[in-house]
């Protein structure tokens, strides 16, 4: 095959159908020992005779943009790339944060994290490029949400890529590789167009994802998915890819940046369209969401219990219905700042009461809000950290998760400072702690409730591997406040 396409393995696992178990792969290397890790919490994809049984989404849309051109391709796991990177022409890699320099990385890893160690996703990324340019000419064209970090010349040649693609990949895909199957000479950082009509999924995905929208709309200067007006997908389109992961994952992931807001018009929810997006999935497999918005959820309680009365929710199979959502700040000054359209339909002012009135109908319907919080926004003072902290008092109660991460300078704020664990004062320490309580409180709970539908050997090595990181955790802790104080 000429076009070969693959992953990092931490994209390219499906982490024993436990996805946010994939959030690990942003922890340092040293956090815990190579063999377990990729035996237990990330296990290689399978394979068949038409490749890879499973693949990130965002490969799959390329490989399906290229299959509607008229190419012929396959996907397959990093781990068989060398038998097929000998005859390939053109092999293209998926990555979400190849040097790690994503919120979630360089929070807790890397140069700029509390743990000066590589992340998983570096380490994987980096070996996989390095194994192909070793067994093969091919061109190496990469991609995916981490692209921006390869976005330099000079770290393209260190690393041996060949071409970096920024941005949407579905239109501007079959243009490169068609020009590389012809013999030219590809080289350089392009720039996709948006596709206002999303290729349909051939085969499965991780975590069985199956995007439902693009775009956010709402603007918040620091993530780039928000800059980007939102684009709902067809109904029949989203019920043929759920239909392909339920014969393998037996379940489907509806991905959006708010899956409340699915053809929505502007910030007005589409009830009827949303219920019946669930309604018509839930009859096939069961169904998941990837993200929420606080302020969509303040507006629309209605519709968060009639979801959960669709899914049946909470059951023996789904206790709740995780999340991935935003609280950034309890600062109405640096909403106002940074993210305007956060907040809307709602004032600045009124953020704190739409995030706990958010957090109090996701408790009423079982729902678990898996959030994050930025620290180090430029022109953040100590008063917006403490009033974050008073926010987080006002949430302790809810069964949730807050994971506090460092300013990473993307979309339009690109020329700012990274923030890095040694520009943390005082107050962010208060910050962290009060995070790192919460949190401990519900994840033992959390976890034993998640990991309940894994194999019995990776449970049971993963809740003891929890137990244990929130007690290293707790030591990692006093250490570096020890070190601060003194």
């Amino acid at each position: 095959m000429k076009i070969v396409l693959t992953a990092e393995r931490c994209l390219m696992s499906n982490y024993n159908g436990a996805l946010f178990l994939g959030f690990m792969g942003c922890a340092p290397k040293n956090l815990i020992p190579s063999p377990l890790f990729f035996r237990f919490v990330c296990p290689p994809v399978a394979m068949d005779k038409n490749g890879a049984v499973l693949a990130p989404n965002g490969t799959r849309k390329i490989e399906a943009a290229l299959i509607e051109n008229g190419f012929e391709v396959i996907v397959v796991p990093p781990e068989k790339i060398e038998k097929f990177a000998r005859k390939a022409k053109a092999i293209g890699i998926t990555t979400n944060d190849p040097l790690g320099l994503g919120p979630a990385s360089s929070t807790f890893s890397g140069r700029y994290g509390l743990v000066k160690e590589e992340s998983y996703n570096a380490f994987c990324f980096k070996r996989l490029v390095q194994k192909v340019n070793e067994v093969s000419d091919a061109k190496i064209v990469v991609g995916g949400a981490g692209a921006w970090q390869l976005a330099d010349e000079k770290i393209m040649n260190e690393l041996g890529i060949d071409v970096v693609v920024i941005g949407e990949g579905e239109k501007i895909a079959p243009e490169i590789f068609g020009k590389i199957l012809n013999g030219e000479d590809v080289h350089g950082i392009f720039y996709g167009d948006v596709a206002e009509q999303i290729p349909v999924n051939r085969r499965a995905t991780v975590g069985g994802i199956v995007e439902i929208a693009r775009g956010c709309g709402r603007g918040c200067k620091f993530c780039q998915p928000t800059l980007q007006r939102l684009r709902s997908r067809p109904l029949a389109d989203i019920i043929e890819e759920v239909k392909v992961n339920a014969k393998l994952n037996k379940f489907a992931t509806l991905h959006a940046e708010d899956v409340l807001r699915y053809k929505a018009n502007g910030f007005e929810v589409n009830k009827g369209e949303v219920l019946k997006l669930f309604s018509e999935t839930s009859k096939i497999c069961k169904i998941g969401i990837s993200h929420f918005s606080l302020a969509t959820v303040a507006k629309a309680e209605s519709i968060v219990s009639e979801i959960s009365s669709i899914l049946g929710i909470p059951n023996k199979n789904q206790p709740w219905l995780a999340g991935q959502t935003g609280i950034e700040t309890g600062s109405p000054k640096l909403i106002k700042e940074h993210m305007p359209g956060k907040v809307l339909p709602f004032k600045a002012e009124e953020w704190c009461d739409v995030v706990e009135t958010s957090f109090g109908i996701c408790a009423d319907n079982h729902w678990i809000p898996c959030a994050t919080l930025i620290i180090g926004l430029p022109n953040e003072t100590e008063e917006d950290v403490l009033r974050t902290i008073e926010l987080l008092g006002r949430l302790k109660n809810y069964k949730s998760l807050i994971v506090p991460l460092f300013f990473v300078p993307v979309g339009t704020m690109k020329a700012t400072k990274h923030f890095s664990s040694e520009d943390l004062k005082h107050y962010h320490w208060e910050l962290m702690i009060t995070c790192w309580k919460h949190d401990t409180k519900w994840m033992r709970v959390l976890a034993n409730e998640y990991l309940a539908k894994m194999p019995m050997v990776s449970r049971f090595f993963l809740q003891r591997f929890i137990d244990w990181a929130i007690r290293e955790g707790e030591r990692r802790l006093e250490k570096m406040l020890s070190a601060k104080l003194h």
